[in-house]
């Protein structure tokens, strides 16, 4: 059975009602961000709030608890990783931006671990599976720190085992803050290292 489809205006045709609207709703948000703005420099309307823009990386939102930042290797008590280089999480990557090379570990006693595992950024589309995955809880991404978002290659965006160590390290050293101040030097120094590597 076909339905009829309804016959449209000429001004329903233009879109020209839906654009006026539009730009009338842009343009009263401006003109009351732009008054509030300027009454705030005065000392004016300091109770009414005008929308700003976060300036990242030099200013911070906090983030809820479940906010899904970087990636971090856990540690065991002895300082290794805590990856047993199974694949898993590199299985469950839909975006595949995980690689591993595993390797026969030097401790008779443990079968292998990763000698390489790098994760690209740019690739990586922060999902989390990597994290479900993981059997032994060898990955996280508890940081509540942005990837490394400056850089002028494509190697620049690629987080290398050390990197994603040296979180957990920061982490457990000196705090979750850590992170970010650290990331935020790297960043204003306009160092060509990861963003917790020193």
């Amino acid at each position: 059975m076909d339905t009829p489809r309804p016959r449209l205006t000429l001004a329903e045709r233009l879109y020209l009602p839906q654009v006026i609207q539009g730009v009338g709703i842009t343009t009263r948000h401006f003109l009351r961000n732009l008054t509030l703005h300027t009454l705030h420099l005065f000392g004016l309307a300091r109770d009414k709030a005008a929308a700003v823009t976060t300036q990242y990386p030099e200013q911070r939102k906090v983030y809820s608890e479940g906010y899904r930042g970087a990636h971090r290797l856990t540690l065991k008590p002895d300082g290794s990783v805590r990856c047993t280089a199974c694949f898993l999480c590199a299985t469950a990557c839909p975006a595949k931006c995980i690689n591993i090379e595993a390797g026969e570990h030097p401790d008779p006693e443990v079968e292998k671990y990763p000698v390489r595992y790098e994760i690209d950024t740019l690739q990586c589309i922060y999902c989390g599976m990597c994290v479900e995955a993981c059997p032994c809880d060898a990955i996280r991404m508890d940081t509540f720190v942005h990837p490394r978002l400056w850089g002028y290659r494509r190697e620049d965006f690629i987080e290398p085992k050390a990197v994603l160590m040296e979180r957990s390290r920061v982490l457990h050293e000196r705090g979750r803050d850590a992170l970010m101040e650290d990331l935020q030097r790297a960043y204003q120094e306009g160092r060509d290292v990861g963003p917790a590597v020193t």
